[in-house]
């Protein structure tokens, strides 16, 4: 391998992606020169002409890679590590990184996010290539359309094992875990990923100091994370909501939301405060209002519960205060609401189990939050939590709904990829069907041993195409069920008298 012309070649991409300037590039020639262990450039002009069809570094960071596990400077266990560490080096510090943001916000808050979020693809930190394998499709249901994803990027988690993390001894002390800012050039260790190509920016919220980045396993567009710089356990209160209404002020051209404070209806990180938002519009953001209330001492607000599968209720208005209370006072209403013919308790035994996944974006002037009512009990039939995908659905989702599914985009594991296309076999007799094998534990297909027969009840597919799109059908439909069961007020009479009693606890009326 020519390192020289290795060499050559990042520069190039790091002027053309980088903004790697003109004065800058004898320095980082021979920084680069010098970690490679190489003692002179190349002789004459280098053909680096194939950099310019590069839109990520995939291509150059196979040839970092190679280099340095031939050469003795990695092994490749750590080749993704010195990859991260040859580009965090070509990417501007943080502090230029701050400026620029701050600069292109002033004009315009997407231009912002464009610098950012650029840089995160071009430098590697957002692993573009490996999200592009994600499976993606969307189900119609009719008043609402759901979007699906089979996540090829993560592995699956288990709910009590995320529940564990909060009572769990702090293994590390730096970082303390993968969202502290102390992240930001931070070479990883052991299991702790690489973060020496991350680029952050700072903002305040609700007067504290947070910081922005984007997700590199993003689940939709410009997926981005805002995290506190305190090290400190994920809350759902009024700060809450006084933060998420700052954000869209610094970024109106974004959503913003919270993952639950409790476990088994939160996310997987509960040990850190952070907000995840980005440039989409979530599913749940088209759902209507489908039934008006009041709220007497708010009269400039609109308030009313939204036509969607969890149950939410929304405020919108211009008068941000006013927003911010009247969410507050909701949020504070429902961790002590009890509704037992629902089977919502509020606590046993001192343990809270209501808390809410609050969501916020900005239209126009309008400010609209969006409050979903989550709880988090357990009993005996449903140990994993009476409000969590129920056990018939666990086969395709067994990880907690957190936020970004609650608004009806589903990640689902990536094992689903190899399982689904086996299905499809046998659904289109390209495979056999073979009922008792399928009661192996060892067998791959025997988490779905239940759904198979009941996709062959529905009559064979007559080609793989065919049973390729009733599989996806199928999976829609149980994403649907999935939504059902998260939701605390069910959609019939019961349910709907829950719901009013709620918003009658609330002071809100019709």
């Amino acid at each position: 391998m020519d390192a020289e012309l290795l060499v050559e070649k990042l520069i190039a991409y790091a002027e053309r992606n980088l903004y790697l300037q003109p004065a800058d590039t004898i320095y980082m020639r021979n920084t680069l020169l010098a970690e490679l262990k190489l003692q002179a450039p190349c002789e004459g002009e280098a053909d680096v002409s194939d950099v310019a069809a590069m839109d990520v570094p995939d291509e150059l960071n196979a040839e970092i890679a190679a280099y340095a596990v031939e050469h003795g400077l990695t092994d490749e266990a750590n080749a993704e590590r010195y990859c991260a560490r040859i580009f965090g080096m070509l990417t501007p510090l943080p502090s230029k990184i701050n400026e620029e943001f701050a600069a292109l916000r002033a004009q315009s808050p997407q231009a912002a996010c464009d610098y950012l979020y650029n840089i995160s693809v071009k430098n590697g930190y957002i692993q573009k290539t490996a999200i592009s394998r994600n499976l993606q499709w969307s189900y119609d249901d009719g008043a609402n359309v759901l979007e699906i994803t089979v996540n090829l990027s993560k592995p699956e988690k288990n709910n009590k094992d995320i529940a564990k993390l909060l009572s769990a001894p702090q293994s590390r002390k730096y970082p303390m875990c993968a969202l502290c800012k102390e992240n930001e050039g931070f070479e990883g260790a052991g299991t702790h990923p690489p973060r020496q190509n991350i680029r952050t920016v700072k903002v305040e919220l609700g007067g504290e100091k947070w910081f922005l980045q984007y997700s590199p396993y993003a689940y939709y567009n410009e997926h981005c994370i805002a995290i506190a710089e305190k090290h400190a356990p994920m809350r759902c209160d009024g700060t809450t909501v006084r933060k998420l209404l700052d954000f869209v002020d610094f970024l109106p051209n974004y959503f913003i939301g919270s993952n639950a404070s409790l476990p088994i209806v939160g996310g997987s990180i509960l040990n850190h405060e952070h907000f995840q938002g980005g440039r989409h519009t979530m599913p749940m953001h088209r759902a209507r209002i489908r039934r008006q209330l009041y709220a007497d001492k708010y009269p400039q607000l609109r308030v009313g519960i939204l036509d969607w599968y969890n149950s939410g209720i929304q405020v919108e208005g211009e008068d941000k205060a006013a927003v911010a209370e009247l969410a507050a006072h909701i949020i504070e209403a429902w961790k002590g609401f009890s509704c037992p013919a629902c089977d919502i308790l509020s606590e046993t035994d001192g343990t809270p189990h209501n808390t809410v996944s609050p969501i916020c974006r900005k239209v126009g002037d309008t400010y609209v939050f969006t409050m979903l009512l989550r709880n988090n009990r357990t009993d005996e039939r449903y140990p994993d939590g009476i409000f969590h995908v129920h056990p018939e659905y666990q086969n395709i989702k067994k990880e907690g709904i957190g936020l970004i599914e609650a608004m009806g985009l589903f990640i689902l594991p990536g094992r689903l990829k190899r399982q689904l296309d086996a299905i499809e076999d046998i659904l289109c007799g390209a495979a056999a069907y073979d009922p008792a094998a399928l009661e192996e534990e060892s067998n791959d297909l025997y988490v779905h041993r239940y759904m198979i027969a009941d996709m062959l009840g529905q009559g064979k597919q007559p080609s793989k195409q065919a049973a390729h799109t009733f599989v996806e059908e199928y999976i829609g439909k149980v994403c649907v069920h999935i939504l059902d069961n998260t939701a605390v007020f069910k959609r019939d009479e019961a349910g709907e008298a829950g719901f009013m009693q709620f918003a009658a606890a609330a002071g809100l009326h019709e």
